[in-house]
């Protein structure tokens, strides 16, 4: 293992919601500069590195090439215009935004790679647009292409791994995400989620279909609740989801609006629960997955606190890594 990578691209910051949009330009930015602050701490062992985006035509892994080819006719009017344009009433395109969507998704799968290969022990990935909500045919919730269900399939499709887990505790479900995945019996869909809440989905009965019958695990909590009661609740079924699946990968859906003030979320952790979180679902899933973890922003929009949250994570995830040394 070489540390940590953090894979970002300059095409990311260029997704122009407006800054209105709870999804705005500034997230990144704040992340940056939250990095900054506490380069001190990070610098020896945390490496950046430019992803590559992806080949539009990977996308469709995971998505319909009619979706695809909507995002990229988006962005085209978007520049004719010199105008965002809506694809619903939450989620805009901008003259920018096919870049910033190729070079999100290409993020993560650049850092699956690099994990899997045993270049860094883990890796984060600060993209935007994010993807959880965006499902195959579907851009909604902010999310144009799915960052995570594309590295996860990629992962298995390139053999770079034969059973991967993704938990996603972002307040929001990831309805995107466990429809692409819900009949595969290569990926684990494991999320912590406010209910009821956008976008509805995530019930405890959607366990998946066919092939992939019984790798979907919901955990629908309603908001306000102690932080230890959400964290107890994620760590428990990452047991059962180890000792059942036995994932040699982990993918995160990592949205930093489960923190308590929020706008968008009712949840309560603070910086100290996604330390918990993180440490904690490397060190569970270490017998079989090695500490191999990449985890892909998703929500954040207290920019403050997703600051904080990305630097606890970032050292959550390089102490993991020493505790495996």
């Amino acid at each position: 293992m070489a540390g940590i990578a953090v894979f970002s691209h300059a095409a990311c910051s260029r997704h122009d919601t407006g800054w209105h949009h709870p999804e705005h330009q500034g997230r990144l930015r704040e992340i940056m500069r939250a990095i900054d602050r506490s380069l001190a701490e990070l610098a020896p062992y945390v490496t950046s590195i430019q992803g590559e985006p992806v080949d539009p035509d990977r996308l469709t892994l995971v998505h319909s090439r009619s979706h695809v080819d909507r995002v990229a006719v988006a962005a085209e009017r978007a520049a004719a215009r010199d105008n965002p344009v809506r694809l619903d009433w939450d989620t805009v395109v901008s003259a920018a935004s096919w870049d910033a969507a190729l070079a999100a998704a290409g993020c993560a799968v650049s850092a699956v790679e690099a994990v899997t290969a045993g270049e860094y022990g883990a890796a984060f990935c600060p993209v935007r647009p994010p993807g959880h909500h965006a499902t195959f045919d579907r851009a909604m919730g902010f999310c144009l292409f799915n960052n995570v269900a594309l590295a996860a399939r990629h992962a298995v499709d390139r053999g770079l791994a034969d059973r991967v887990l993704v938990v996603d505790w972002d307040v929001h479900h990831g309805n995107g995400t466990q429809e692409i995945l819900y009949e595969d019996p290569g990926v684990f869909y494991l999320s912590l989620h406010q209910s009821p809440h956008y976008p509805g989905t995530g019930s405890v009965t959607e366990r998946g279909r066919g092939e992939g019958k019984d790798t979907i695990l919901n955990l629908p909590m309603p908001p306000g609740l102690p932080a230890a009661e959400y964290v107890g609740a994620l760590l428990h079924a990452v047991d059962g989801v180890q000792d059942a699946f036995a994932p040699d990968l982990v993918i995160v859906s990592s949205g930093f609006d489960a923190a308590l003030a929020d706008p968008l979320g009712g949840f309560t952790l603070e910086s100290e629960h996604f330390r918990e979180l993180t440490l904690e679902l490397v060190r569970r899933t270490a017998p079989t997955a090695r500490g191999r973890l990449v985890s892909v922003l998703e929500g954040g929009y207290n920019v403050e606190a997703l600051g904080r949250g990305v630097v606890t994570h970032l050292i959550a995830l390089r102490d993991a890594e020493a505790e495996l040394a």
